[in-house]
């Protein structure tokens, strides 16, 4: 019964994204804003979509039980969660799911962006490893991070080069890292 709770919050969540992503996009496009990256992105909801039938097949199928390491997937969970509103609420209208760039803005470096170049990867990137892993799903956790890693070397390069091309994208993030903060060192100021 947890489960299905558990994954029905998740799929209502998603869906509410993707109306604040459909929302935004007209907004920024009424304004002028550019879609890159078309070809890949039916991949990118192609895949999420498969995610939740594969751990629902595999918890299923498998009789795939709460983990006994669950509490502490919970929280890792709960933080990604934090982190992921943080980076949503940060960017405004201007966050979708699509590859969307309203040309000669300023760019946001507000919020967890002032740390890292791409909080909302990493917290899917998080949530794909980390969901099946409450479960036991070991198949749809290995599978999905991998297919992950994939579609990110294709998307961060294509979000990147459109950022680079219709803002001053580049010098924004000079101190960033596209995942994790940099750790300060000594000869830093």
């Amino acid at each position: 019964m947890l489960f299905f709770i558990f994954i029905s919050v998740l799929i209502i969540q998603r869906l509410l994204e993707l109306g604040i992503a459909r929302r935004n996009e007209k907004w920024m496009k009424e304004r002028g804003a550019i879609e890159f990256g078309m070809k890949h992105y039916q991949f990118i909801v192609l895949m999420h979509s498969l995610f939740f039938v594969v751990f629902l097949f595999e918890k299923v199928a498998f009789s795939r039980e709460l983990s006994s390491f669950w509490p502490l997937l919970a929280g890792v969970f709960v933080c990604a969660q934090l982190i992921r509103v943080w980076a949503i609420s940060s960017l405004g209208r201007y966050w979708n799911t699509k590859i969307i760039v309203l040309p000669n803005v300023e760019v946001v470096r507000k919020g967890p962006y002032r740390f890292i170049k791409h909080p909302n990867y990493l917290v899917v990137s998080i949530e794909l490893l980390v969901v099946p892993l409450m479960f036991d799903a070991y198949v749809t956790a290995c599978l999905f991070t991998l297919l992950n890693v994939l579609m990110l070397s294709i998307r961060i390069p294509a979000e990147e080069k459109a950022l680079q091309e219709l803002t001053e994208y580049e010098g924004s993030f000079e101190s960033c890292n596209r995942f994790l903060p940099k750790l300060l060192n000594k000869y830093d100021n």
